[in-house]
């Protein structure tokens, strides 16, 4: 491995050289090549500022109705998506993403009751050799292929169609008709965020795992359930 030399002054003033892999050189062939690129994509995330991993985003609409179904919800957000994420997502490397509801009922002369919560799990990953990005979504946190109609999946040709897709939902339904009585008014909270837990352990560890709690958009309001409309 060829090496290239590099200055860093102690304490004491004094320099100190020190030998650093070459970067052409950790491109490694056959079967070590995917632990070589995770262990290159992890060396830049630890030492990039936890600043560059951090995600800027908002709830733009966030809507509930009542049906003969159920209480659905649809929602709709913005969030970007870091650098080193997009990133590590053409290395191949899956994101898992989490949205969850959950509809309150307040009460004065007790604690709040939680009525109804849903969570949905998004997997988006790419396919280096197709160039085609694939988003699945389920109710489980992991995919069960035997089960049919677990889990919903979409393909894509480009990142930007699939992010699109990613940041909305329609017709979630997070509740049963009964959950919910008439002219009562309910605190609805909706948060959509990464799922740092399902990264690669050095990934989780690094600056985009410190910075997770960060990538993450979230929105509550007031709710007056309506009556079932016939």
């Amino acid at each position: 491995m060829t090496t290239s030399a590099a200055q860093v002054p102690d304490n004491a003033g004094v320099t100190t050289f020190f030998e650093t892999p070459s970067f052409s050189r950790l491109r490694l062939a056959g079967r070590n090549a995917p632990a070589a690129r995770l262990l290159l994509l992890t060396a830049a995330l630890i030492l990039l500022s936890p600043a560059h991993a951090q995600a800027r985003g908002e709830v733009i609409e966030l809507r509930l109705e009542r049906t003969p179904a159920g209480v659905v919800l649809n929602a709709a957000w913005q969030m970007e998506l870091p650098p080193l994420v997009e990133s590590a997502l053409y290395q191949g490397i899956a994101m898992h993403f989490v949205a969850e509801a959950q509809v309150v009922r307040p009460r004065w002369y007790w604690s709040d009751k939680t009525v109804a919560q849903a969570v949905r799990h998004l997997r988006l990953s790419y396919q280096p050799l197709t160039r085609r990005w694939r988003l699945t979504q389920s109710a489980a946190e992991r995919e069960d292929a035997g089960r049919v109609g677990l889990s919903l999946g979409q393909n894509f040709d480009e990142l930007g169609d699939a992010l699109a897709s990613l940041q909305r939902i329609a017709g979630w339904k997070i509740a049963e008709p009964s959950a919910v009585e008439d002219d009562v008014t309910y605190s609805v909270h909706f948060q959509f965020r990464l799922d740092t837990s399902q990264m690669p352990r050095p990934l989780q560890f690094g600056a985009v795992g410190r910075s997770g709690g960060n990538m993450s958009v979230s929105k509550r309001m007031s709710w007056t359930a309506p009556e079932i409309q016939p």
